[in-house]
Parts: structure tokens; sequence; C-alpha cells
């Protein structure tokens, strides 16, 4: 069951990536920039052929086999790892691997990868859907490994279990 919600939940975000980067084919892609809100945030349609900054262009089949081979790693940890008791690597695993299917399925479709998102207020490069769900993901990683996993305890489970505690007295006369 754990693994078919994990899988739903990843199909479900990839999905809604999808869909936005249609979204922005659809609406954005001779449009300039579209300001939503003003001086902060906007839209403007980039097709993106390198990885995060537009570093390695045209790389598309290095990205395609670096991705699967990260993907199926962190799928199999997520499904199968010793790490699946935990909720935030669960959460953080399943964003990484929508984040990456996202921009994977882009790459193999078209050769680059849709990108929508456009920060006003200083420079910085436009991303997408996908590039959001990657870099929470990757951040709650890195919280959980940081501050949370401890190899030497169990994790706490959801379970509430007491203790169990010899109330036997042994009396020696």
């Amino acid at each position: 069951m754990f693994q078919f919600t994990v899988l739903a939940i990843a199909a479900a975000l990839v999905s809604i990536d999808q869909l936005t980067k249609w979204l922005a084919v659809l609406c954005l892609k001779n449009a300039g920039i579209t300001e939503l809100i003003p001086k902060v945030l906007g839209f403007a349609y980039v097709e993106n052929e390198g990885a995060a900054f537009g570093i390695l262009q045209g790389q598309r089949f290095l990205f395609l086999i670096i991705t699967g081979v990260v993907m199926a790693a962190i799928l199999a940890l997520l499904l199968f790892g010793k790490f699946r008791k935990y909720r935030l690597f669960n959460i953080s695993a399943t964003l990484i691997v929508a984040g990456g299917l996202g921009n994977f399925i882009d790459r193999l479709i078209h050769g680059y990868v849709v990108d929508f998102i456009k920060v006003l207020f200083f420079e910085f490069p436009v991303f997408n859907v996908a590039d959001c769900y990657v870099v929470i993901g990757s951040v709650l990683l890195l919280v959980f490994f940081f501050f949370i996993y401890d190899d030497k305890k169990p994790p706490v489970t959801s379970k509430t279990e007491e203790p169990h505690e010899d109330h036997s007295t042994d009396r020696t006369n």
C-alpha cells in the first residue's frame, strides 16, 4: 500500500508539472514577460536545453542518463530502503523524484525543459514547477539527514507504544 501511495502522489505531482508546462506553451510561448505580481513575479517562456542556471547546454543524453540513474536510486530507497520509515524522507524523496521525472519527460520528448516562472525583483534564471519540487525536496532531505536522522536510534513511529514494565516483585526472604 505504501508503494502505491508514493507512486500515486509522484504521478499526481508530475501531472501538475506537465499541465503547467503545457499551459505555458499554450499561453506564453511568444508573449514576452507577463507580470503576475508587478515587479515581483511573472511568467516568461524559455526552452532550457541545459541544467540548472542553463549550464551544460545541449547535453540532452547526459541529462537523461544521469536523471534516470539518480531517480531510480532515490525511488529504490524510497520504496524499499531503510529510510522509508521516516515521513520527512518520504516527502522529500517523492518531491525529488516527481521533479526529476517532470523534467526528464520534457527532455525525452522535446529535447529541452520548458521553464516559465520568472522572479522580477532580482536577476534569477527562469524555472518551472518541477524545479520547485526538486529544490524543496532537496532542502527537506538535507534537513532530514543533518537534523533528524540518527542511525544510532530507531525512527519514531506513529504508534504510541508503552514500554513493557515488569511490575512483579521479587521478594526473597
